[in-house]
Formats: C-alpha cells, sequence, structure tokens
C-alpha cells in the first residue's frame, strides 16, 4: 500500500505561481507517478506524470507553465505552477501506478491517490 499527502494549496493571483508536493510512504516510490485535477462539475484530468522510463508528460493545456520533479531520497513528488490562470482552479490529486502501464495521461491507469489539495486562481 501507498500512502500519498498532497500539500501546498492555496489561493493566487492570475499570474501568479505555487509549487505542490506529494509525499509518499508505504511501498518504494513508485517510478510512475503524476498529478491530475478536478474542477467542480468536470471529470479528473491529466496535468502531468512521470513515466516509467523517467520521461515526462504534460497536458498541452500546462506545458510551458507548469513543471514535475521528484526527489527520490525523500519520496516527494513536486508540481510547479507558472503563469497560473483562473482556470487553473481546480482540486489537484498525486497519483501512483504499482507497475508498469505504459498509460500515463488517464486516472484509471493509477492505482494510489492522495486526498487532494485545493488551488484557486483569481482574476
Amino acid at each position: 500500500q501507498v500512502h500519498l499527502v498532497e500539500s501546498g494549496g492555496g489561493l493566487v493571483q492570475a499570474g501568479g505561481s505555487l509549487t505542490l508536493s506529494c509525499a509518499a510512504s508505504g511501498r518504494p516510490f513508485s517510478n510512475a507517478m503524476g498529478w491530475f485535477r478536478q474542477a467542480p462539475g468536470k471529470e479528473r484530468e491529466f496535468v502531468a506524470a512521470f513515466e516509467w522510463s523517467g520521461s515526462t508528460d504534460y497536458a498541452d493545456s500546462v506545458k510551458g507553465r507548469f513543471t514535475i520533479s521528484r526527489d527520490n531520497a525523500k519520496a516527494t513528488l513536486y508540481l510547479h505552477m507558472n503563469s497560473l490562470r483562473p482556470e487553473d482552479t481546480a482540486v489537484y490529486y498525486c497519483a501512483a501506478q504499482k507497475g508498469f502501464s505504459g498509460i500515463y495521461n488517464f486516472a484509471r491507469a493509477y492505482d494510489y491517490w492522495g486526498q487532494g489539495t485545493q488551488v484557486t486562481v483569481s482574476s
């Protein structure tokens, strides 16, 4: 079992920055981890991920603005968010895969989820 705890959410003005953290405990820190978000009334959507190989993937809507990173020694995943927009407002979730799936942008490919952290971007 993997336990994931997100932190770092908050209220920020448009154009501002935030960094989310996801601390993992339990099984060894998974290679394949990602960030998703869910706005009210919308489906959970992919934001960014580390593939099993270590490569990174990003949703088109965040490319060039968000960066995913990790500190394996601290078993922590990060999401650095710059140039935030009101449409980035959502609950952000970190997720981990148990093993290799080859799929990184679908929520159903992930086995473990954190409780989420709210990000609100005001205009």
